[in-house]
């Protein structure tokens, strides 16, 4: 299951070291919700390999502005807490798969 990433838990879901998927969302958001179901299965499958985080853009603008995040739905692929590489929009589940991989 995904982590909610919140002012208050951020440092401690960026510090775990392993590769960390930040979906950054919001409830209004028409694509956000069609990517939700595609991020919730990748999250049971890299379960304790790959930490997958949503973020609610509303609820946290400053996250969001530290990862430079104009247009949602956005994963941001951090490793190290550092940004690796980013996706914007509704990409399909095998493409962020295969960019998963290549990371992790």
């Amino acid at each position: 299951m995904e982590k909610v990433i919140t002012s208050e838990n951020f440092n401690e879901i960026l510090a775990t070291g392993r590769l960390l998927v930040i979906d950054f969302w919001a409830p209004w958001c028409g694509p956000c919700r069609a990517l939700s179901p595609i991020v919730d299965e990748l999250a049971a499958e890299y379960a304790g390999v790959v930490d997958i985080a949503k973020c609610n853009v509303d609820d946290c603008e400053e996250i969001a502005a530290q990862f430079g995040v104009r247009n949602i739905p956005t994963l941001a692929f951090v490793k190290n807490g550092a940004l690796v590489d980013r996706s914007v929009g509704l990409v399909p589940k095998a493409a962020l798969k295969n960019k998963i991989d290549s990371l992790k």
